[in-house]
């Protein structure tokens, strides 16, 4: 059933190559009828910088400066001077040699013993080789160097994926900091209030050390955001090159949420014709089979000829040689072998890549639909109601309608219920770029 399925595989491969290259963004798709409205995006205020990038412009420096894709990516030049090495010809031989020199009679040494006695001999020679092999080894190192242009390509839809992702990781820091400051600067309004209550015998000292005390909890978290912001920062900037950014750029962009339509049989079709990883396995295929022809024409023995010229005795002459091996025990059939069951290995490799792609395509529709409900659920009413709570809370609070512990709790199941619905924000996201990781095309239907 396998060996049947490579060939398929093939055709839908070679008909849509260049969609795994495709790295536009995908527009805001509108949410379906029905579907609870969505909120609007949670604003990211980026640092002062002198670089501020988008999405697309960080996978597009990533693919010019990222160290480790042009490492990759130098491979393609290797496999092509491979490419020249396996088209060349064998080179002419030539030997010479000098024969009845007078060395222990160097009186004898003239003109005249040179002409009539001396003799010199000059031969050369080719090799013709037979069974068209060089033409087999040139075929041979093209497949090879289609096999690693695929595999570079697979190369550029990681690192995309893995940009992608830090993107979003950036994003979240950033979101993450910018309400945790507005926070903090809220709490400590209610910390003031609360002194001056506390100095007007309003609240008790336990109630006023307590709300001081909760002042830490609101600090620690802006500085765990500024420090989380950093290190997305570094991770992002190695992925895009330290080069190609400044050392305070900052990432443009939000914590959206945007519906991805299309069912996962449109998707695993897709990804059939998209995943260059895929392509390069069935490319193997064919390299391996070329490897198999080459081997079978180095089964056939090359044929040496060679013309000598001799000039011995005031005369000169000519001759012609022939050599060939006898393929009696040696016909190569070592490496034939070998390249036949490589056939069979790459087949099943490339049978196992395409049942890979469809797993891979399985978990990201499922992961993005499960993220989809998550975000539903908070936008839904989850994210008002919290912050509905929690102003009544600090409404009632300050003018002693509420109790300390029940505005503290209200105050932290509103930060708890931001930071989760921000978090589901970017797992949302991240799972998008899950799919088109796994689809193999940003574009997505």
């Amino acid at each position: 059933m396998k060996k049947f399925l490579v060939p398929a595989l093939a055709l839908l491969a070679m008909n849509a190559g260049a969609l795994g290259q495709q790295t536009s963004q995908k527009p805001p798709t509108p949410a379906p009828p029905g579907a609870p409205a969505a909120a609007a995006p949670i604003p990211v205020t980026p640092a002062n910088a002198s670089a501020h990038i988008t999405l697309d412009e960080a996978i597009r420096l990533a693919l010019q400066h990222n160290h480790a894709l042009q490492a990759v990516r130098s491979t393609i030049l290797i496999s092509q001077a491979d490419e020249i090495t396996a088209n060349l010809r064998p080179n002419p031989t030539i030997s010479w040699d000098s024969q009845f020199f007078p060395l222990f009679h160097p009186d004898q040494f003239n003109s005249d013993y040179l002409a009539n006695q001396a003799q010199f001999d000059l031969n050369i020679g080719y090799l013709f080789e037979r069974g068209k092999k060089r033409q087999h080894r040139l075929q041979a190192a093209k497949a090879a160097t289609a096999v690693v242009r695929s595999q570079e390509t697979d190369s550029e839809r990681q690192l995309v994926f893995n940009v992608a992702q830090q993107f979003i990781a950036v994003l979240l820091a950033e979101s993450t900091l910018d309400f945790a400051q507005k926070d903090l600067d809220s709490f400590q309004q209610t910390v003031s209030i609360s002194e001056s209550r506390f100095k007007a015998g309003d609240m008790s000292e336990g109630d006023y050390l307590k709300i001081k005390l909760q002042l830490l909890q609101f600090q620690t978290d802006v500085s765990a955001a500024q420090l989380a912001k950093v290190q997305a920062l570094a991770a992002l900037r190695q992925l895009l090159g330290f080069d190609s950014v400044p050392d305070n750029y900052a990432c443009d962009g939000d914590l959206s949420y945007e519906t991805v339509h299309g069912n996962v049989e449109d998707l695993k079709a897709l990804a059939l014709r998209s995943r260059p990883d895929l392509t390069a396995a069935i490319l193997g295929v064919s390299a391996a089979r070329d490897q198999e022809s080459l081997a079978e024409a180095n089964g056939k023995r090359d044929l040496g000829v060679s013309f000598s010229y001799t000039h011995t005795a005031g005369q000169s002459s000519g001759a012609l040689f022939f050599n060939m091996e006898l393929p009696i025990f040696d016909r190569n059939q070592g490496n034939i072998a070998h390249a036949r069951y490589a056939v069979t290995q790459a087949q099943e490799q490339a049978s196992e890549s395409a049942e890979q792609v469809m797993t891979d395509v399985t978990d990201a529709f499922e992961n993005l639909k499960t993220n989809g409900k998550i975000i539903q659920l908070y936008q839904g009413g989850y994210v008002d109601q919290a912050k509905q709570s929690r102003d009544i809370s600090e409404y009632a609070y300050k003018r002693g309608a509420a109790s300390l512990l029940d505005f503290l709790d209200a105050e932290r199941t509103y930060r708890a219920n931001q930071l989760a619905y921000r978090q589901a924000l970017a797992g949302y996201m991240a799972a998008v770029e899950q799919m088109r990781q796994a689809v193999g095309t940003r574009n997505l239907p």
